[in-house]
């Protein structure tokens, strides 16, 4: 199991994070925003949409010829548009934090799973912008981490 290690730190960061999560009280997790205009719980909303979006590139990386086109959901703004139209601000808080929860978990669960020999097959990002799936898988920890310091900037505001 190739990535058992990022998909371990993932989980424990994960269960540490849904405890402060569930304790917020509701004006903090609902009503501050930061420099996106996002709230805690939009933020948690994208964060469940980068999991989706990520365990359907690692499948689909894993059994389609390389490279792989699939959409990247979060360029041009997009990512805006799946917050809105999910409505991730009026979700309710527990459903929210616990969807946020098992998304990443789930994540973390398909990471470890990973077929080593598909590790160099590629996503096209973007035009004639090519990810493999080691560096996506990779970089994911980054990119969760960037989200959480969103979160304590705003605990913290």
């Amino acid at each position: 199991m190739i990535f058992s290690l990022l998909a371990q730190e993932l989980e424990t960061r994960v269960l540490e994070w849904e405890t402060k999560l569930l304790e917020l009280p509701e004006d903090v997790i609902s009503n501050r925003k930061n420099s996106q205009n996002r709230s805690i719980k939009q933020i948690l909303g994208h964060m469940i949409d980068s999991a989706s979006n990520n365990t359907h590139r690692v499948i689909h990386l894993q059994y389609r010829e390389s490279p792989v086109e699939y959409p990247n959901y979060a360029t041009y703004g997009n990512n805006d548009k799946w917050i809105a139209i999910q409505n991730y601000q009026d979700e309710n808080r527990e459903n929210l934090v616990q969807l946020w929860k098992y998304s990443h978990i789930h994540f973390a669960h398909v990471i470890k799973n990973i077929n080593a020999e598909k590790l160099e097959s590629k996503w096209e990002a973007d035009k004639n912008i090519y990810v493999t799936l080691q560096d996506m898988v990779e970089d994911f920890p980054r990119h969760f981490q960037l989200h959480i310091n969103e979160i304590t900037d705003l605990i913290n505001t």
